[in-house]
């Protein structure tokens, strides 16, 4: 089983919204990203979206978007991103979803020997950010500690995380996320959010015994990217490999 992720699909959600408005980059991103996937996803690999799937406001508006991700091979976890406003109650939305893919909130699931959990996590604190905002962050916390400490309890040999905001700081200081994410044995974290000038400030590395990944979509020239195979090892920094 290998597993792969990208985050960040923005999937139009029933309205006329091309994302080539963001860059010619983008144009027929969703066409040129299934060709990829098909070219190197089998059935009983795993793809991990850390969110930002739809622009769809409303869970009906993202069916066609999930359902053309359910056509495409492998198995599929979700995780909700701050644009994910489709996203609704998490029985409901399970429900819901074709054969083959997960929704992950405040839980985890096991495949093989991996467990996978997360959550969206937010804005980091400091200047600029409000009130509202550190609330939000503590509580993403909260919500993470209790998808980890589910993960612990399928006594998996590893431990895959996702978020949807960068878990690091700039240059890949800590933060209280990642001080979190390193009081348990994370092999792996994938994230997005990020786009454009603002990739340019992705961390992606071994910080404190944990491989981080930004699979942003555009970051990744719209090709899945595959994590390396295993737990993670002592070396203080890797590359993203298409």
């Amino acid at each position: 089983m290998a597993i792969y992720a990208i985050g960040d699909l923005h999937l139009p959600g029933g309205a006329d919204k091309p994302m080539n408005v963001f860059g010619d980059h983008w144009a027929g991103h969703f066409e040129r990203i299934s060709r990829d996937w098909r070219s190197k996803v089998d059935e009983e690999d795993v793809v991990l979206i850390p969110g930002d799937i739809s622009w769809a406001m409303q869970v009906q508006d993202a069916l066609p978007d999930l359902m053309a991700i359910g056509q495409l091979p492998g198995i599929k976890l979700l995780l909700r991103g701050n644009h994910d406003y489709w996203w609704c109650g998490i029985t409901r939305l399970r429900e819901m979803l074709p054969q083959g893919m997960h929704a992950i909130q405040n839980d985890a699931l096991r495949i093989g020997d991996t467990a996978f959990c997360g959550t969206r996590g937010w804005t980091l604190p400091g200047s600029g950010t409000t009130e509202e905002d550190e609330k939000i962050y503590r509580r993403e916390l909260q919500r993470m500690e209790m998808s980890l400490d589910r993960a612990m309890a399928m006594k998996a040999s590893r431990l895959v995380v996702m978020c949807h905001y960068p878990p690091l700081g700039e240059g890949g200081a800590e933060t209280p996320l990642s001080q979190l994410l390193g009081r348990y044995p994370v092999d792996d974290v994938v994230y997005g959010h990020l786009h454009g000038p603002s990739l340019r400030g992705a961390v992606n590395g071994v910080y404190g015994g944990i491989r981080y990944h930004c699979v942003s979509c555009d970051g990744l020239q719209f090709q899945v990217y595959r994590l390396p195979d295993g737990k993670s090892g002592d070396s203080s920094q890797i590359e993203l490999e298409k």
